[in-house]
């Protein structure tokens, strides 16, 4: 077996390990942040389960960082305390961006991790079985239900040679993108290998697993291997080490190869991860900010290139250069050798140990501005400026044009790639990790007044009818769908806020249209939903009213996330149904529930878009269909509860 059917094996509940066939694994860890942390433990809440049911399960504060109001802490508050209640590992502010602190301190070798977060998969450089899942599977996994997803295929990735001073990891997956583009993982796990792969340390894997979740992959995966134990062993966790590969005569689904001493520095251009070129084709652009961090790249190796980059020179009078280290042990040991002194000494702003720019909390550029990040984002407006254009670099990359205040190459650096050394073992302090406690019945659950209830979905009437109050094109984001930036952000746990920005960078007026009309349908291209895991991006149409999307096709998680909500996720089965559909049109579903039991023994459905028949794939299986029936996830799994 491949190292990803070896943990599936391992940890499967239902179903057979075909590709395409729905199976049920069985999670160990869960991680959420407090993006979406709040709305996933108000739905565990709703199951009412005293304790978590999983080996670990951790809360971690790592976005909503800018305290401007009481929004923010209240939440933190909020989750601090109901994670105590139920006996969940609470990370404070500060103590560090959940993936990053997730692969220093919990990642176990051929366990499950599933987290409320899209970059998940970054601990699928310790050899875990790391994806992201809306709040709602999150909060099932804590009470110990499985987890569903689709067997997916395995795509072997072959790394071959090694990189060339001041080439970066970040290189490696920005070439990836550049083959296959934002959908050419859906469905499938990239499963690395090669003898490229003994060059690569764990935070360069992580760097490469993190962004994976561009392509659409379910999730990304490397070998536990020596490599892996120089990680565990720096970090005082010898004892969590084991060793896993995959068998030499495993087999895969498809298998591309990458010559790592073949490729160059390169840059996903405005206002796509995939939108890829090298950097000397374009170098020279004036930069106006440097931001350098997030869970990509804010790892201690990325962070002493950096310094080493920067040491004994200045940032450019025109750009404005931030830093992020990704933990509070990556911080610690840059102060202790001197690194943190160097990049202040240079011109750096350090920001705290959070995700910041990277989820637009903050640091917004200026109109027109060029922002290089080392971020793994660069959706349209994500940066907090409609204005800006945004490149993805290495922090190499980085670094380097931070110095010249133009877009440059670093392999023409004359100061070429500095040295540093990794300590044999890192001053551990897990003082901001507040762990579990056996006894809770003094705990108070406290909850401010911004948190409100979530929509609570019900199961669907016999027809469906309304308005086609959207029509948009392909790639819709989740940013798209649902904005979080620093203004929004605050309001997460606030549903009846947030529905007055939905689709607002698609047409302003969606949410007032979609409030006058009482609901309705949405129309998406291809790809409908990419980008993050984030469960308001169903949650906040549901309370709108729509009671299905029409797409091409749509992300994994999204389609996942419209499913546990109980809003249908329809395909067109001919694009000229969608392109002859039109803003304004009436849409019926009539005998619904019938058409959807149908759907799931693998009938299409029929819909009535003015006045023209449609017909739609609803590609469901009969656990889905029961979701959709129950109404949501929610009420098929208190359902199942209660019997």
């Amino acid at each position: 077996m491949n190292i990803t059917e070896k943990i599936i094996s391992a940890h499967l509940e239902a179903g057979e390990m075909r590709a395409g066939e729905e199976i049920a694994i069985r999670i160990d860890q869960t991680l959420t942040q407090d993006s979406t942390g709040t709305m996933a433990y108000l739905q565990f809440e709703a199951m009412g389960i005293d304790r978590v049911r999983t080996k670990r399960s951790v809360a971690y504060i790592d976005h909503n960082m800018l305290q401007s109001g009481f929004e923010n802490a209240d939440d933190h508050k909020y989750i601090q305390t109901v994670a105590a209640k139920h006996g969940i590992w609470f990370s404070r502010p500060g103590n560090g961006i959940c993936h990053q602190v997730q692969l220093e301190r919990f990642s176990i070798p051929g366990e499950t991790l599933l987290g409320s977060d899209s970059h998940t998969p970054t601990c699928g450089a310790a050899g875990m079985l790391a994806t992201g899942a809306g709040g709602l599977d999150v909060a099932v996994a804590m009470g110990g239900g499985a987890y569903y997803l689709t067997m997916p295929r395995v795509c072997r990735v072959v790394l071959t040679g090694e990189l060339k001073p001041m080439v970066a990891a970040k290189d490696v997956i920005l070439e990836i993108l550049r083959r296959l583009g934002v959908k050419g993982g859906v469905g499938k796990v990239m499963e690395y290998a090669g003898d490229g792969l003994a060059s690569l340390s764990v935070p360069e894997r992580a760097t490469i697993a993190n962004m994976g979740a561009e392509l659409g992959a379910t999730t990304s995966i490397f070998p536990s291997d020596n490599r892996t134990r120089e990680f565990f062993a720096a970090r005082g966790r010898a004892g969590d080490w084991r060793e896993l590969r995959a068998d030499p005569d495993a087999e895969y689904d498809e298998e591309i190869t990458i010559d790592l001493s073949a490729l160059h520095p390169m840059a996903a251009q405005p206002h796509s991860p995939d939108n890829v070129t090298e950097i000397s084709s374009i170098a020279g652009i004036k930069v106006d900010q440097v931001c350098i961090g997030s869970c990509t790249n804010s790892s201690f190796c990325d962070m002493m290139r950096v310094a080493g980059i920067l040491a004994g020179k200045h940032v450019a009078p025109n750009v404005s250069l931030t830093i992020s280290p990704g933990s509070r042990q990556v911080l610690r040991a840059l102060a202790s050798n001197g690194a943190l002194a160097k990049m202040v000494t240079a011109g750096a702003r350090i920001l705290e140990c959070a995700c910041g720019p990277c989820i637009g909390m903050g640091q917004a550029p200026a109109s027109d501005a060029v922002s290089l990040r080392t971020f793994n984002r660069n959706f349209y407006g994500r940066s907090g400026t409609a204005s800006a254009k945004v490149y993805l670099v290495s922090p190499e990359t980085a670094a380097v044009s931070a110095v010249t205040g133009v877009l440059t190459d670093p392999e023409t650096w004359d100061g070429g790639e500095p040295p540093y050394s990794v300590p044999e073992l890192f001053d551990i302090d897990d003082g901001m990790l507040i762990r579990p406690v056996a006894d809770t019945s003094r705990i108070e659950v406290v909850r401010g007044p911004n948190i409100k209830p979530f929509p609570k979905a019900s199961p669907p009437a016999e027809t469906l009818s309304g308005p086609v109050l959207i029509k948009v094109g392909d790639n819709i984001t989740t940013d798209h769908i649902m904005p979080s930036n620093a203004r929004l952000l605050p309001y997460r746990s606030n549903i009846p806020y947030l529905a007055d920005y939905c689709m607002t960078p698609c047409d302003p007026l969606f949410p007032e249209r979609a409030k006058a009309a009482g609901g309705g349908f949405i129309l998406g291209g291809a790809n409908y939903g990419q980008g993050s895991s984030r469960e308001h991006a169903a949650l906040v149409p549901l309370y709108l009213g729509i009671k299905a999307v029409l797409a091409k096709s749509f992300a994994r998680i999204h389609r996942a996330n419209l499913i546990n909500n109980g809003i249908l996720p329809l395909e067109f089965v001919s694009e000229a149904d969608y392109d002859a559909a039109a803003e304004g049109e009436e849409l019926e579903i009539s005998s619904a529930p019938e058409q959807i039991r149908a759907a799931a023994e693998g009938a299409e459905v029929t819909a009535c878009i003015g006045g023209r028949e449609v017909k739609l794939r609803l590609d469901i299986t009969e656990r889905q269909r029961d979701i959709l029936l129950a109404g949501g996830l929610l009420n098929y799994t208190r359902e199942r509860e209660a019997k």
